[in-house]
């Protein structure tokens, strides 16, 4: 199983970024994948999450309204789109998903939102 985020990057207040999750060596398309985040010196905390065939989703309250997940299972991705980004976004963000009763993680990406 690997997961593989990419997207990330140094964004102004109020803009937006994608993120992509890209999965192999499991039916992406059976499982359900979740968005973490961290920030420097706090917990990671669950950002979004989207249900195996993308039917269903959850977001952090913190981030309603402004961020999207969706998922293509067709190329095996899930996204994550974050529009009017705020200084508190700030974070590394993570792709999880449960394969198996196991949960694997990617490496993370970097989002800075600054001036």
């Amino acid at each position: 199983v690997q997961l593989v985020e990419s997207g990330g990057g140094l964004v102004q207040p109020g803009g937006s970024l994608r993120l992509s999750c890209a999965a192999s060596g499991f039916t992406f398309s059976s499982y359900a994948v979740k968005w973490y985040r961290q920030a420097p010196g706090k917990e990671r905390e669950l950002v979004a999450a989207i249900s195996s065939d993308g039917g269903s989703t959850n977001y952090a309250d913190s981030v309603k309204g402004r961020f999207t997940i969706s998922r293509d299972n067709a190329k095996n991705t899930v996204y994550l789109q974050m529009n009017s980004l705020k200084p508190e976004d700030t974070a590394v963000y993570y792709c999880s998903a449960p394969v198996q009763f196991m949960d694997y993680w990617g490496k993370g990406t970097l989002v800075t939102v600054s001036s």
